[in-house]
């Protein structure tokens, strides 16, 4: 396997530049702030966006707890990867990294890896560039996630994200970014009113056409998980059990993708049958 890693102070433009730094090199895996990153797709970990301080963030971006990092070894095992890029912000906390994710072991038969290949963020950036970086982290509270939007919605729950379209010239796109808002980010808050789940319960109901009523909904939000209840009244020529699964799955789906809330139970309630 080969070993890459981009490092650099806080907030000057790693994430940004890593997919650059892979395309140019053909790099299939990342490691940045606690993800796995394979291929454009976020595999495993726990970003250390989703902690509540930034003592916790630095913690889950070193891996410190064991139990994570096994996790994160054994994905990337599984998809035995090449190449790797480590992102840190010094070569030590790099190296930290790699050895806690059983990096310098032998994967795919290979030996051990001798020489990890150096990249400094000041060799690739100017000093403008750095500075717009720190602007957009230390100003307006963004993150760049070197992977697409639609990868990081069961990632960062409730977070505030959009996406970043960078073209070079004028016709020809680049790898799309993920921007992030931090939980530990004080400049504001991402807020949904309740009314916007009912009305997409309602949305699918139409759409499925076995629902005659969305009766209630209920909503349980938390950090981690969206708990979402609809009590419904259904036609009498629809199939129960099918159909209603059927609801429930577009329900999570429309939800997830409209508002990146994790949605972690959808629970259907029959509560009558309408008849023709």
């Amino acid at each position: 396997m080969e070993i890459y890693t981009l490092t650099g102070p806080s907030g000057t433009g790693k994430s940004y530049r890593a997919m650059d730094i892979c395309k140019e090199l053909n790099i299939e895996g990342v490691i940045d702030d606690g993800l796995f990153i394979y291929k454009g797709t976020v595999i495993e970990g726990e970003s250390a966006k989703r902690s509540g301080t930034k003592i916790g963030a630095i913690k889950a971006a070193i891996f410190n707890d064991e139990a994570k990092a096994k996790k994160v070894a054994k994905a990337i095992r599984s998809k035995k990867p090449k190449s790797m890029l480590i992102l840190g912000t010094s070569d030590q906390m790099a190296d930290l990294i790699i050895e806690r994710l059983e990096l310098n072991r032998t994967i795919r038969g290979h030996h051990k890896v001798k020489t990890v290949h150096r990249i400094y963020i000041e060799d690739i950036t100017t000093e403008e560039e750095r500075q717009e970086a720190r602007k957009q982290r230390t100003s307006f509270g963004k993150h760049v996630i070197p992977a697409p939007a639609m990868q990081l919605k069961r990632s960062f729950a409730g977070y505030f994200l959009d996406t970043l379209g960078l073209f070079k010239g004028r016709a020809q796109a680049t790898n799309e970014r993920t921007v992030v808002r931090p939980s530990y980010s004080y400049i504001g808050d991402y807020i949904l009113s309740e009314n916007v789940i009912i009305d997409i319960a309602e949305i699918a109901a139409e759409e499925k056409r076995v629902i005659s009523d969305v009766i209630m909904v209920t909503q349980e939000p938390s950090p981690e998980n969206y708990i979402i209840n609809i009590a419904v009244k259904i036609k009498s020529n629809c199939s129960l059990w099918d159909d209603v699964m059927d609801y429930q799955k577009t329900v999570n789906d429309m939800v997830e993708e409209m508002t990146a809330f994790n949605v972690s139970e959808v629970n259907i309630e029959v509560r009558g049958i309408e008849y023709d």
